[in-house]
């Protein structure tokens, strides 16, 4: 089980209650927003390790790219080893509210999956507490605080 929290949804889901061969499709299909020359991605996900656990916390996130890696990305939609080819740069594009600095615009690479796979976000290195969960991991006592924070924000 792979415990996620879709951002923009606002409900916690598992990765085993998702179709994660349509969750791109429905990305570009439907969800993805353009604005000055700059595209936004639906459906990119950030894994956090949890700690003694072979399971990860995942965070749905937005990511913003420029219109040319867009252009690409959706072209290589269902084009077979498009996983070969290098991550994208981009700008996290969603708030995730329970750290205490903003999330808006840390740098990221956006690293495509196989087919009908979601794409992965590697941060940046930076000391940003996002990043470094990314980097280190986090507790199972620290996925029911967030869990408990989330629940408590709506």
């Amino acid at each position: 089980m792979i415990i996620e929290y879709k951002v923009r949804e606002a409900i916690g889901k598992t990765m085993s209650d998702l179709n994660k061969r349509n969750m791109l499709t429905a990305a570009f299909a439907s969800d993805d927003i353009v604005t000055s020359g700059f595209k936004e991605l639906n459906n990119q996900v950030i894994e956090i390790p949890i700690i003694d656990n072979k399971e990860r916390f995942i965070w749905s996130v937005w990511v913003t790219l420029s219109e040319e890696n867009f252009l690409k990305s959706n072209e290589l939609l269902h084009v077979e080893g498009r996983e070969n080819e290098k991550p994208y740069f981009g700008w996290l594009s969603t708030e995730l509210s329970i750290y205490p600095l903003t999330t808006l615009s840390l740098k990221t690479m956006v690293h495509t999956q196989e087919v009908g796979a979601v794409p992965l976000i590697e941060l940046e290195q930076t000391n940003h507490p996002l990043v470094v969960e990314q980097r280190e991991g986090i507790t199972m006592e620290r996925v029911k605080e967030i869990a408990h924070l989330i629940n408590h924000s709506q």
